[in-house]
């Protein structure tokens, strides 16, 4: 009997062989398709390319695609744990042709390998084809052996395949096994086809055809092959089952449920294990590409899978968090096929862990209200929709646990008043939103939040994905279209695009389709969990609806990603260094710059910073990995994480990890943070702090550079450095103390110069002669370019000769007035040195100035008018005399 492992091996390795190229499974997160909430086929991953928009170096492929059918159109979360073929997590099998073979060797190829590599009986296999589609059965008939009675004809869509309203189609045929006539069900096309007897192995597609507009079809050029084959579904026929949860992967995990719970396999909580195992893959699957549990979106829907795999458990007697032990089963089962899950076993495992203690603690007060509200009911009535919504507002319920807690119950819930409590809810958070004074720029952005649901970020992940443009707004309101030149606000169901936010700018880049192109200039968050696209269209016509390619600034997001990185490492470093009291007050992250914000009450040393600045570099060249989990804020906390200034948070917050545990802490610096970060921190390149300066009392600023800009400015003072060597004649080794030389000839000329330029001075307004205004001699001079800071001394010079009561000097340097007042002791009484600056000042267009009744200095912007302060002094002297 063939593993499950073995016959995925053996379909990738038979197409390999057919000249096939074997493409890895693409993430669950599509980012090639707007329209899906996750990957539910195959084909996704190319369907660029059957449209034409991309070119592989492959025409053939062959894949085993993660697919996860769970919210949206196509859902089979209900069903599933409770039906022998009912997945959210599946593989799907296929092999695809890019206008390469077409129908005769697909037809050739998917027979070959089932009734010869797989060995199954050609008695038990029939095929349906599209009723209009004759060369189909021909083809079956000729290749196959297959006569009339065992090729099906359907004339519904079930067997003509679309990819949308218009583009590629083509008809379908599949191929079915025949479990007996012991087995209930009829086969394809008729009544009683939903039975178990005939069971869908493989579907091919033909994609022979264009459809533009609908209705209206042409030949392709180069028809493609699209084909897939339920791993699940073909393991358990060739493994002699009937239900896909008795083959050899789900038999482990099952089992291991049991082994946990202490409950029989096949016991009353058979329909629980099968419900455990299967959202186990689903769980682990998604966190490993990138989706943790949320309110919105796809972590939404992971929460609720999650969520009810935990009730099941707690049905079956847990009471401690026990889902997350059953992940080394799995990995043991997939993790060679998928080394996503080895590599993302940690963030998985705590994801799992953290989500479990969480809905724990609520979970036995929720379901005592359920039991307590549902005592009251009268049979068959439904659950009203108020207690659903408590139970989903207050005790974490989705609205499908509840309705599966009331399985079997004879109850279902009231889910029009279920929606219109969570009507009541937005709007109340409206008005509350709508009373903080931002009305009337964010009301249509809230409009468009109660139509749209939150947007979706991806861009944790990625930097390119397609989305479809749910709003256009044109300065306050929503428009239809925008022409070439206008400038527009975009709203996208799910975009790369990081929204401005805890101190990171928000990304730049392009959104672009066909004929369409829109240069984004910003990205902001609005209404709390939108983020709007800002920008300009250059080409075609912009409207809601379309589907648009977004793509990030590469380069400006990675410097961006490198200078928020480096704030958490320089925030630890800081505490580390200065103490606890640090915290962080504000920041900002550019790409060529960061600005940090902390408590300090005093300046920080430069020893300091180099301190500072040596243990970031240090933690940087570790290039350890940065880890990021979702937890409560409380959680977080206790972890030691370190919550943002200024930011709110949620029910639930990423944690960013960096750097190895560190005494009682799991790593070396943790913050609550929902920035994009590097993936280690050698990813940060460099760092350099430029300025440290006050901001407020306080509250010290810094200013650093990393990663490339970082590079650039050390580049920058090299080349400095090298040319003040050059201009010095010395090599850069001995610059420093070249320039120190220079400096002290400097100084000591300087001394000198000022030595001599007070002694002429002194000499000039000694020779100047003395005045006599009012009975006082007064000795007044104008200095010319002498340094202002000489006035003082040379004013005392001249008064110590005692030719003079009064000296007033005016030097006109720097083309400023500065004019110094000096006094002797015995006539201080009757003249004041500060009213005689004061007056010189106003006439030199100064506002006065101040000092002592013996010695006073003040200023003016205009040094022409020195005779005109002269005449001012001698005025206010002859007043005071």
């Amino acid at each position: 009997m063939l593993t499950t492992n073995e016959i995925r091996t053996t379909f990738l390795e038979y197409f390999a062989g057919k000249g096939h190229q074997i493409v890895p499974s693409s993430s669950l997160v599509p980012r090639n398709d707007p329209t899906l909430l996750f990957t539910n086929a195959g084909m996704v991953q190319f369907k660029n390319v059957f449209t034409g928009q991309e070119t592989r170096p492959y025409s053939r492929a062959t894949t085993a695609q993660k697919v996860v059918r769970a919210g949206g159109k196509h859902n089979d979360l209900d069903n599933v744990g409770y039906t022998a073929r009912h997945h959210t997590f599946f593989e799907m099998m296929g092999n695809f042709s890019f206008g390469d073979y077409f129908k005769p060797e697909a037809i050739e190829l998917a027979w070959t390998l089932v009734t010869k590599n797989f060995g199954l009986p050609k008695d038990k296999l029939l095929v349906t084809v599209f009723s209009e589609d004759e060369d189909a059965a021909g083809l079956w008939r000729s290749i196959a052996g297959l006569d009339d009675s065992r090729i099906i004809r359907i004339p519904t869509s079930d067997n003509f395949w679309r990819m949308g309203d218009t583009g590629p189609c083509g008809p379908c045929s599949e191929i079915f096994f025949d479990h007996g006539p012991d087995v209930p069900g009829g086969p394809p096309g008729s009544p009683d086809e939903d039975g178990d007897r005939f069971v869908e192995i493989w579907n091919l597609v033909f994609m022979q055809y264009f459809e533009d507009p609908p209705g209206v079809r042409s030949p392709l050029p180069r028809p493609s092959i699209d084909t897939g084959l339920g791993l699940e579904r073909f393991a358990a026929i060739m493994q002699g089952k009937r239900d896909n949860y008795d083959t050899d992967t789900f038999v482990a995990l099952t089992q291991a449920s049991a082994d946990l719970t202490h409950q029989s396999v096949d016991g009353p909580f058979k329909a629980s294990h099968r419900v455990v195992a299967d959202h186990l893959r689903s769980t682990a699957f998604l966190i490993a590409d990138g989706v943790l549990p949320s309110k919105d979106g796809r972590g939404y829907v992971l929460r609720r899978i999650m969520r009810r795999a935990m009730r099941h458990l707690h049905m079956m007697g847990t009471r401690e968090p026990v889902f997350y032990k059953l992940l080394p089963v799995l990995i043991q089962q997939m993790g060679q096929a998928y080394p996503e899950l080895v590599q993302g076993e940690a963030l998985i495992r705590e994801t799992m862990r953290g989500e479990e203690e969480r809905f724990k603690a609520m979970l036995d007060r929720g379901l005592g209200l359920l039991a307590e509200e549902t005592d009251k009911l009268t049979p068959g009535a439904a659950l009203p929709g108020d207690v659903a919504f408590r139970l989903y507002d207050t005790f974490g319920f989705p609205l499908d646990l509840t309705q599966d807690a009331l399985r079997g119950s004879g109850h279902r819930v009231d889910v029009e008043g279920f929606d219109a409590a969570m009507t009541v809810q937005r709007e109340r958070a409206r008005a509350s939103w709508v009373g903080s004074g931002d009305t009337a720029l964010e009301t249509v952005w809230f409009e468009a939040r109660d139509k749209f649901g939150a947007s979706e970020f991806l861009g944790y992940s990625t930097e390119q994905a397609d989305g479809e443009v749910q709003a256009v707004v044109v300065g306050n309101g929503f428009v239809k279209e925008a022409p070439v030149g206008a400038e527009v606000a975009v709203l996208l169901n799910q975009t790369p695009f990081y929204g401005e936010s805890g101190g990171q700018a928000g990304d730049t880049g392009t959104l672009t389709a066909n004929g369409l192109r829109i240069a984004v200039t910003d990205t902001q968050k609005k209404a709390g969990d939108l983020i709007v696209h800002y920008g300009t269209v250059t080409e075609g016509t912009l409207r809601p609806g379309q589907a648009v390619t977004a793509t990030v600034d590469h380069d400006r997001r990675s410097a961006i990603r490198a200078h928020h990185s480096a704030t958490h490492l320089l925030h630890e470093a800081l505490r580390r260094k200065l103490g606890t009291h640090v915290a962080q007050k504000g920041s900002l992250n550019t790409p060529d710059r960061l600005r940090f914000d902390v408590s300090q009450p005093r300046p920080i040393t430069a020893e300091e910073l180099a301190e500072v600045e040596a243990e970031v570099n240090r933690l940087i060249r570790e290039n350890s990995q940065v880890v990021t989990r979702s937890m409560t804020p409380e959680e977080a906390v206790a972890e030691g994480a370190m919550a943002l200034f200024g930011e709110k948070y949620g029910d639930e917050v990423r944690v960013v990890s960096m750097g190895g545990a560190d005494g009682n802490k799991s790593a070396w610096s943790i913050e609550l943070c929902g920035g994009t970060h590097v993936n280690r921190t050698g990813d940060i390149g460099q760092f350099r702090i430029t300025a440290e300066n006050g901001v407020s009392a306080g509250v010290r600023r810094i200013e650093a550079v990393a990663g490339k800009a970082a590079e650039t400015l050390c580049l920058a003072n090299e080349q400095r450095l090298n040319q003040m060597a050059a201009m010095m004649k010395v090599s850069v080794t001995d610059a420093p103390e070249r320039l120190a030389l220079l400096l002290e000839e400097r100084r000591t000329m300087e001394r000198q110069i000022s030595q001599l330029q007070r002694q002429l001075a002194a000499g000039n307004a000694a020779s100047a002669g003395v005045e006599d205004v009012g009975g006082v001699r007064l000795a007044s001079r104008n200095v010319g370019d002498t340094a202002p800071r000489e006035l003082k001394g040379l004013a005392e010079t001249i008064l110590k000769q005692g030719n003079a009561d009064v000296v007033v000097l005016i030097s006109t340097a720097g083309d400023k007035g500065s004019v110094v007042a000096a006094v002797a002791p015995e006539t201080v009484e009757k003249v004041d040195a500060v009213a005689l600056v004061r007056a010189a000042s106003v006439a030199m267009g100064g506002k006065g100035g101040g000092g002592r009744r013996d010695m006073a200095q003040a200023g003016g912007p205009n040094a022409d008018a020195a005779d005109a302060a002269f005449i001012a002094v001698r005025e206010a002297l002859a007043g005071a005399a």
